[in-house]
């Protein structure tokens, strides 16, 4: 598809777009930087002042916490009933079916990045939420910044935690409300002390672990940073909405090259993901195919792995373009000239035979045929 020679005016995509976004139900989220800081507690006391003013307010999943003051704001709610676990000691599962079914004007879905079992009809419950925004239930909903996919090395790194459950960047950027409920470390600390968030045992090991006051203090940094570029995306949406022009922050392009034996693809993934949300940038994945690597010739593992990349960086909502090429440098820079490509992301060479170091590496020819684009070594 050719790209439009006015990218900041409203298209009649845009317009469409608009009516779809009208027939659905909107979507509020709170957003901390741990467990513990108030976000099921905000959530729903919205949802019981909400009920007071006259709407039709359910709680459709709230996490069995046993902390008194969340507690008490769900007794005057109504419950929609939950689901068994299919997983012996398990917790309740949101019953999507009945929310579907009695339909009511909001929603309150906590956890928003919980993974559902086996069996379910969608892998995870952001995919349910997105099920009742289509059939225009509005929904108010929790997650933590770790679970974010684009911070999973980033949080990996500040922490040492590997969080297993995550969640797309984009499926933040499309809701309506986004709200930061922020907590001092100290404060966090001194309520997993008194036994608010968890039992004795697992309090003691978060304490060792995960809920240090460096950790935390790391954990609020990054959720500061990312709800302000949230918002920031929300806001120029609203614009666009109101028959504005949302002018872009730069006219940037971002582009990474994966290769099908790259040690770390997802780290490179996120990098870019990130670096084209902080130059509200389209970014594209481009893959070059030589023949060395046609379907009948490539190792069944490798073809794999190189698929999973390749979802998962459609997941965090890069576009994904594949070319075939004998020469990968002459198909990059090609594909970047065409597409106005102003950074390119590509994971950091290994060592080179000996044979090869008389030729220009990819890199040097990409450099060398790329004036005036930004390359970048993750």
């Amino acid at each position: 598809m050719e790209e439009s020679p006015h990218p900041a005016r409203p298209t009649p995509e845009d317009f469409l777009h608009l009516i779809a976004r009208q027939n659905r139900g909107r979507l509020k989220v709170y957003l901390g930087s741990a467990a513990g800081v108030g976000k099921t507690y905000a959530m729903l006391a919205e949802g019981n002042r909400l009920r007071a003013q006259g709407i039709d307010v359910v709680a459709a999943y709230v996490e069995p916490h046993a902390r008194p003051e969340t507690a008490a704001q769900i007794k005057s709610l109504e419950l929609v009933p939950t689901l068994p676990s299919p997983i012996p000691g398990g917790r309740p599962e949101m019953d999507l079916d009945a929310v579907l079914t009695r339909k009511p004007t909001l929603a309150l879905v906590d956890e928003f990045a919980h993974t559902n079992p086996p069996g379910s009809r969608h892998a995870k419950r952001y995919e349910d939420v997105a099920e009742l925004l289509d059939a225009g239930i509005n929904v108010i909903t929790t997650v933590n910044i770790q679970h974010l996919e684009s911070l999973y090395n980033i949080v990996e790194s500040a922490t040492g935690v590997k969080v297993r459950e995550r969640i797309p960047d984009s499926v933040i950027a499309e809701a309506d409300q986004i709200v930061n409920i922020d907590l001092p470390s100290e404060d966090l600390i001194e309520r997993l002390k008194a036994g608010k968030i968890y039992p004795p045992e697992q309090a003691a090991r978060a304490l060792e672990n995960f809920f240090t006051d460096s950790n935390l203090t790391r954990l609020r940094e990054i959720a500061f940073s990312e709800v302000a570029n949230f918002l920031d995306r929300v806001q120029r949406r609203r614009v666009v909405a109101t028959g504005g022009q949302s002018k872009p922050s730069s006219l940037a392009r971002v582009m990474v090259a994966i290769s099908s034996r790259g040690p770390h693809p997802e780290t490179l993934l996120r990098k870019t993901a990130r670096l084209a949300q902080q130059l509200n940038a389209t970014w594209f994945v481009v893959y070059v195919r030589t023949a060395k690597e046609a379907p009948n010739r490539i190792a069944a593992e490798t073809h794999r792995r190189l698929t999973d990349t390749l979802e998962i960086a459609q997941k965090m909502g890069g576009d994904v373009v594949a070319l075939k090429s004998d020469d990968i440098a002459a198909a990059l820079a090609t594909f970047a000239r065409e597409r106005g490509i102003t950074h390119v992301v590509m994971g950091r060479p290994g060592p080179r035979p000996l044979w090869k170091r008389f030729r220009p590496s990819l890199v040097e020819r990409l450099a060398a045929e790329m004036q005036g684009v930004d390359l970048i070594l993750g």
